[in-house]
């Protein structure tokens, strides 16, 4: 499959999802206890499932489990994780990517040793890869990427040793085509690796301690107390052991196209990514969005959590007071399991609340990070104006999104891409907003002084082939998809 569903399916959420957060670390006498928290720092990028893979001796354990970190560990479990090195990750599913089983790390047994994988992104050659594994006779249990990583590894068997290992997960990896960070642990080291495209993030850390972290987010070494020390580069496998670390490079073939998402939704606004503050870049866009789409208005508000920094710089910009106009609830589960629509309804009103007091009679500048199918920000607008709002005119801070991703974000389908079907106009009236624009996307590269990103979603250039089925063709040249 190109994704974990094909097109044409829809997973029932309203927003975006990111597939998940991986955390490494090696060398602490309490990596366990550390990787719990630094899990926790990335639990914005997967609410699904969670677990911890530990060393101690040659022998691997591991917890993992359906829910959030906090729900999943607790003081008696999480001790009996012991060693110095461990790995984890936090879950997101897509449809068809489900399961307990699918929840990692994941732990393969092998004579040659024992190891584990994490991972974040999604390969888009995955089918061919798995069909020439079961023709040399591999099995899978899962439907994770995991396991097709793993077989490749060690579909030579002479690979033994840890200079054989490190070309072995080279070779492996030249056969993987897509967006990927894997950590890779076995009993005494850490491989962590990066797609040739620097499509999804990994960054390095060190403690006082002197041991190495690695994360899908600069956030969590600011939790465990880790100081940065650099993004692990596109096409590059660090191995971190008792030497320290060090660099070899599976691919030539090395670009920057960090996900553009992750700047604008996914990511944690205390994160660097690849050298660029995303709270920094998200107040930018919204500089340059005034710049772009003036409103007449009397006060700026963001939707809470991932635009606020682009409202601030919306605000800044035009001189038009920011307020908060809208509150998110901490507490709410997903409103899409509810059993009817109507109870679906309602529960954008049990995630947002509109302030009367600060909205009404006010003309008011609404800033958001999307649009996907419009639902949401329709309810939103329509919050705003029984709330008393005279006037919403609403402002994204990206392009329209016209394309589904293929690399690990949960996207929808054409047909319910709402920028794909409907002109700006059309886009505006379903909404219900007095005006809409959205950035361009030259301002979305100039927000961070980007010379490349990932922008497949806003302008269907996909940055590797989409190996796609007869099937799938067909739809990709009713949508004119631009495959590499």
């Amino acid at each position: 499959m190109i994704s974990n569903k094909k097109i044409g399916t829809n997973n029932g959420g309203e927003g975006l999802h990111e597939e998940c957060g991986v955390f490494g670390i090696y060398g602490s006498p309490d990596a366990t206890n550390i990787t719990y928290y630094g899990l926790h720092a990335l639990q914005h990028r997967g609410q699904e499932g969670c677990g911890i893979v530990s060393a101690e001796g040659d022998r691997l354990q591991y917890i993992k489990g359906p829910g959030l970190v906090n729900g999943v560990f607790n003081e008696e479990n999480i001790q009996t994780l012991k060693g110095s090195i461990a790995i984890g990750q936090v879950l997101y599913t897509t449809a068809g990517g489900g399961g307990v089983e699918n929840i990692q790390p994941i732990v393969f047994r092998h004579s040659t040793g024992d190891f584990a994988i994490s991972y974040n992104g999604n390969i888009v050659n995955s089918r061919r890869l798995k069909k020439y594994l079961e023709s040399k006779g591999s099995l899978f249990l899962t439907t994770s990427d995991c396991e097709i990583i793993a077989n490749l590894i060690k579909k030579d068997v002479n690979h033994q040793g840890p200079q054989d290992r490190i070309h072995a997960i080279m070779d492996a990896l030249n056969m993987v085509e897509g967006a990927f960070a894997f950590l890779i642990m076995t009993s005494k080291r850490i491989y962590a690796c990066r797609d040739k495209h620097g499509l999804k993030p990994l960054s390095l850390g060190r403690m006082e301690d002197g041991s190495w972290v690695v994360a899908s987010e600069t956030c969590a070494f600011e939790v465990v107390g880790a100081e940065f020390v650099r993004d692990v580069e596109p096409g590059e496998i660090v191995t971190i052991d008792h030497h320290g670390i060090r660099s070899n490079h599976f691919s030539a073939f090395k670009h920057h196209k960090m996900c553009s998402m992750e700047y604008i939704y996914f990511a944690r606004p205390d994160s660097d990514i690849d050298g660029c503050n995303v709270h920094a870049f998200r107040k930018e866009s919204g500089r340059l969005l005034y710049r772009e789409a003036p409103a007449d208005a009397d006060i700026v508000i963001g939707v809470p959590d991932s635009s606020l920094s682009a409202a601030i710089g919306y605000a800044e910009e035009s001189g038009i007071p920011y307020e908060m106009g809208l509150v998110k609830s901490k507490y709410v589960a997903r409103t899409f399991i509810q059993p009817s629509q109507s109870m679906r309804e309602k529960g954008v009103r049990m995630k947002l609340s509109a302030v009367s007091s600060i909205v009404k009679g006010k003309r008011v500048v609404m800033v958001d990070d999307s649009i996907v199918r419009g639902t949401t920000s329709a309810r939103i607008v329509r919050l705003l104006k029984e709330a008393g709002a005279t006037e919403v005119h609403v402002r994204i801070a990206s392009p329209p999104m016209r394309h589904p991703c293929f690399y690990g974000v949960d996207t929808s389908t054409y047909e319910e891409l709402i920028s794909a079907n409907y002109n700006l106009e059309q886009v505006r009236e379903k909404i219900e907003a007095t005006s809409l624009a959205f950035l361009s996307a030259e301002s979305l590269m100039k927000a961070g002084r980007r010379q490349e990103l990932c922008m497949a979603c806003f302008d269907g250039n996909y940055p590797t082939d989409l190996y796609q089925t007869d099937e799938e063709e067909s739809l990709y040249k009713r949508y004119k998809i631009k495959v590499k």
